[in-house]
């Protein structure tokens, strides 16, 4: 007779069942997939200007509510409602295959050129310009998910042409700016139209553009910025008071020098800035300024670098891709994000003319904020490590 001993199953660690597993290399799954080919560092660097924009926000939101007359935290509460979705619609579109970050980019873009066109019947006129329609109690920018749909929809023209006999993608694409270029022009905005143009001429460039054409996209930008400044008159005094400070009023650039100047290399402290209660934009176009106040010389630089970071490493990403669609749409879309960011940034210091255009992830608006996600979310999606002939 023999006895057999039944050994008890070994409890799990106290709290062991409530650990969620993590991602190993042998995972198969789609987020397991995307965890190990996705550039984690980069999506680290998004995390923290997320993060950034949130503290900004704490400090700009409650004294333009009360320049408004609204609820102390309005601003604060409208920008939390888009952060979550803004931080999925990252993770979402970057799960995405390149194929079908092309195929999603031409619906949106089809969609907000309706929206786009829309703007200039339905819109309410804000500050001189139509922009926006009003969804509920929110208003929505079309142009904003323009710029990142555009990109992706020329890019995948320029490489047709390069790849495909008698294809018609440059002349495409061509046709494709100037619908999208006069729309902006019609609302009026010329910053928006700028960074688009820039953005286009980026992509033609790497697309292969000849020497001839560069002279003659260079001509035609310098031909429609002296028509601009002519034609114009917010545009001329824009660059007069640039030129010139006693032209003009510079109240808001005087306002956000003296924020600079006070932040000094440390800052004031969160909630210690006081020149943020007198900047009228502080929370959109020049929050830069709230930052270099209350945080610093230090923040400061630290945000130019988490924008460098994204745009060198993605460089670094890109370097031994093949296909040329994901190069031409990444590297579109990396310089919408730097010419933005730079735009914002020098704008603040007066080091360019002042031009109404938000910092990527960080000022106030909802629809800034989403837009910059998809793009984002699209870079993260086309540096991806792809497997040799995974279908593109």
């Amino acid at each position: 007779m023999t006895m057999r001993v039944v050994t008890a199953p070994a409890e799990p660690p106290q709290g062991a069942s409530h650990v969620a597993p993590s991602f190993t290399r042998m995972d198969t799954s789609v987020l397991g997939r995307w965890w190990w080919t996705v550039d984690r560092p980069m999506l680290g660097a998004v995390a923290l200007l997320i993060a950034a924009g949130v503290f900004l926000i704490l400090a700009a939101g409650p004294p333009a509510a009360g320049r408004i007359g609204a609820q102390t935290y309005h601003f604060v509460q409208r920008q939390f409602l888009f952060v979550p979705v803004a931080g999925v619609l990252v993770i979402a579109v970057s799960l995405l295959p390149v194929l079908w970050v092309r195929r999603i980019a031409v619906l949106l873009f089809a969609l907000f050129m309706v929206l786009l066109l829309g703007t200039l019947f339905v819109s309410s006129d804000i500050k001189g310009a139509s922009r926006w329609i009003a969804i509920g109690p929110f208003a929505l920018q079309p142009s904003e998910f323009v710029k990142p749909t555009f990109a992706v929809v020329t890019a995948w023209m320029f490489a047709s042409a390069r790849t495909q006999d008698r294809f018609p993608g440059n002349l495409i694409a061509m046709l494709l700016m100037a619908v999208v270029g006069a729309l902006l022009v019609a609302q009026p905005d010329f910053g928006m139209t700028m960074v688009v143009a820039c953005v286009w001429g980026t992509q033609f460039f790497l697309a292969g553009l000849s020497l001839v054409w560069v002279v003659l996209l260079a001509a035609v930008g310098m031909i429609g910025a002296v028509i601009a400044y002519f034609a114009l008159p917010h545009v001329q005094s824009r660059v007069d008071r640039f030129l010139d400070p006693a032209s003009g009023d510079q109240y808001q650039i005087r306002q956000s020098m003296k924020a600079f100047m006070e932040g000094g290399l440390f800052g004031r402290g969160p909630g210690e800035g006081r020149v943020k209660e007198f900047l009228p934009d502080a929370h959109t176009d020049f929050i830069f300024a709230v930052a270099g106040e209350e945080f610093g010389l230090f923040l400061c630089l630290t945000i130019v670098a988490l924008f460098a970071f994204l745009i060198i490493r993605s460089a670094i990403r890109l370097r031994r891709e093949q296909n040329l669609f994901v190069l031409i749409a990444a590297g579109g879309l990396l310089t919408q994000l730097g010419l933005q960011a730079l735009i914002n940034m020098a704008s603040s210091l007066s080091l360019i003319p002042t031009k109404g255009m938000t910092l990527p992830f960080i000022s106030y608006g909802g629809s800034s904020l989403l837009s910059t996600a998809v793009a984002m979310g699209m870079v993260l999606a086309l540096t991806r490590r792809r497997a040799h002939g995974e279908r593109t």
